[in-house]
């Protein structure tokens, strides 16, 4: 089966990281967005995947060509014009076959192999406390009647989390293609929501499945929330190496680290290549090849390949920087 991965969107909330690498490849619990929703797309029986691309595509593909033996396609979306037109870019390779769609930046927890092997079109989906912030479903006798994108006053606090496996892919992109002709928008894009909408309207059965675990990864404060709650699922695990430092788990450290005389943990991730010295760091994400010395900082983001030296509080440093107090 083939998973639609949409992952062409600038990611301007997480600003300046997403300057110079595109959402999907920030760090989060010790691995690269995109690498938890691909390992789970693998384990749920994926045999094939297709990227819908577009902002700093060649660092995307680079790394996953890189990293994973499946087939993958990658298909560029000239203009970022919604979910929907996303898929549409993509019809020849999906027409005729059920598909799985799930978005470049959404972790989740589901029993997928349950929902495949039902083989009926199904919406991932959770209760939520802000429903205007969602597309959301109306559900009677666990049939969806109806679907609204980021309604002013919902019907529902069923939220759709971005994950749609749909059996009836040529009825889908008729729906899409119906919009972009008649040149529907919801909030300036095409949205899945309303083709979605669209064939439930004519006839399509669209049932639900629920998520265990759905973790936003928009935002930094985000981004810091979801490390926490996955270290504190999966635990620690520390590959680098270690001199005179105290760990406070969960942490997450990756290969070719080295730290000495410093306090790391707990809820800290550090990416492969980083050097840390006399610190002292806790709920942190940290990215690759940084040089980091004397410091004490905590809910700080920081990029790839920084130096950072001296006392601070809370940062929020995209790649290539240099910082220094005295």
């Amino acid at each position: 089966m083939r998973a639609l991965i949409p992952v062409a969107g600038e990611g301007t909330r997480l600003k300046p990281h997403t300057n110079t690498y595109p959402k999907p490849l920030l760090y989060v619990a010790g691995k690269p967005i995109i690498s938890h929703i691909v390992e789970i797309l693998i384990d749920a029986g994926i045999t094939e995947m297709v990227f819908i691309t577009g902002y700093l595509e060649d660092k995307l593909k680079d790394f996953l060509l890189n990293n994973y033996n499946i087939p993958m396609k990658f298909i560029r979306q000239e203009k970022a014009l919604g979910i929907a037109h996303a898929v549409y870019v993509a019809r020849d390779y999906i027409k005729g076959e059920p598909v799985f769609i799930i978005l470049g930046d959404t972790i989740f927890e589901a029993d997928l192999h349950r929902v495949f092997t039902k083989g009926k079109n199904a919406l991932g989906v959770m209760e939520v406390d802000n429903p205007q912030r969602f597309g959301i479903v109306i559900v009677e006798n666990g049939r969806i009647v109806e679907l609204e994108e980021k309604p002013l006053k919902p019907k529902s606090n069923l939220a759709l989390t971005g994950l749609y496996f749909i059996k009836d892919t040529d009825i889908l992109i008729s729906c899409i293609d119906r919009l972009i002709k008649e040149d529907k928008k919801t909030k300036n894009e095409y949205q899945i929501t309303d083709a979605l909408h669209e064939m439930v309207k004519n006839g399509s059965y669209i049932t639900t499945f629920p998520l265990l675990g759905w973790y936003d990864c928009g935002s930094a404060q985000a981004l810091l929330d979801t490390n926490r709650i996955l270290l504190s699922r999966n635990g620690s695990d520390v590959l680098g190496s270690l001199k005179d430092t105290v760990i406070i788990d969960p942490v997450a450290i990756a290969e070719k680290v080295v730290i000495e005389r410093s306090i790391i943990g707990p809820y800290v991730s550090v990416g492969s290549g980083t050097t840390i010295t006399d610190s002292r760091i806790k709920d942190a994400l940290i990215g690759r090849k940084n040089h980091i010395d004397s410091v004490i900082i905590e809910k700080s983001l920081i990029g790839h390949e920084t130096k950072i030296r001296g006392r601070f509080g809370n940062l929020n440093v995209g790649d290539s920087s240099e910082l220094e107090m005295h």
